[in-house]
């Protein structure tokens, strides 16, 4: 049997993605670190009610973790964590934290299991963006931040040529292929198949904007627009990044009003 002497310490800042309840008093945290990417971990005792860890692991709080690692094992033992960011004031709007919960599903879905720094940092900076972002302008802004997730791990969609044979787009409207990946140009877009909706320019705008991060994130959209680019987005994700399994956290934002 392993004890701590046999594995090497490592502190690293760490998100914590989810956690659930261990026996009668432990934890088992799923972590995105900035050093080693993403780790399981078992938190001893930290259901007892003098635990070190009192309630600093909540879902979303981020600081510095303090594992101890082994190579060979995948959950690993973490013996401390500090928090710097509680982030409570995501659970004040429902909207926010889908959004969130949708980010930290993508990430225990997506992200590499080796440490990807990058990827990390803009996790973090997309929560902290949550934190602040006033609600009333929260519609485009969630609609941004998880198309920048999207492109972080990878998945940007084809938006500046056609997603099928590479041909210049048309100018003006234009037909999006979930499938394809992208914008399909005229000569690919008839045989298109059933997940192709045809976007009108100012959707087409406004989801090259979306997909870049650019642009007026106070605009308000209608409903019925609001509802096709989230529903848009979420069957690319489905599509693209989770193997045609939903995120639970993405299809709940989704349905949100």
């Amino acid at each position: 049997m392993l004890s701590l002497i046999d594995m090497a310490p490592v502190h690293t800042a760490a998100i914590v993605l989810h956690s659930i309840r261990y026996g009668e008093t432990s934890k088992i945290v799923r972590l995105a670190t900035r050093e080693l990417g993403i780790q399981s971990a078992i938190a001893k005792g930290a259901m007892r009610e003098k635990s070190r860890f009192g309630a600093k692991l909540q879902t979303l709080s981020q600081g510095m973790a303090q594992l101890y690692v082994k190579s060979t094992r995948e959950l690993q033992t973490l013996a401390e964590f500090e928090p710097t960011k509680l982030r409570r004031e995501l659970a004040t709007d429902i909207t926010k934290y889908a959004v969130a919960e949708s980010l930290a599903e993508l990430m225990l879905r997506v992200a590499p299991a080796e440490a990807n720094t990058e990827l990390f940092d803009q996790l973090e900076t997309d929560l902290d963006e949550l934190v602040a972002i006033d609600t009333e302008h929260l519609q485009v802004s969630a609609l941004m931040i998880l198309w920048n997730a999207v492109n972080a791990l990878g998945f940007t969609p084809a938006l500046k040529l056609c997603a099928r044979d590479g041909r210049e787009l048309p100018s003006g409207s234009v037909a999006f292929s979930v499938d394809d990946g992208g914008f399909l140009c005229k000569r690919c877009s008839p045989g298109r198949g059933a997940r192709t909706s045809r976007l009108p320019e100012e959707d087409r705008v406004l989801l090259e904007q979306l997909v870049a991060g650019v642009g007026d994130r106070s605009q308000k959209l209608s409903a019925k627009r609001n509802a096709a680019h989230k529903r848009l987005l979420a069957r690319f994700v489905t599509c693209h990044l989770t193997e045609g399994t939903p995120l639970k956290a993405l299809s709940y934002w989704e349905s949100l009003g």
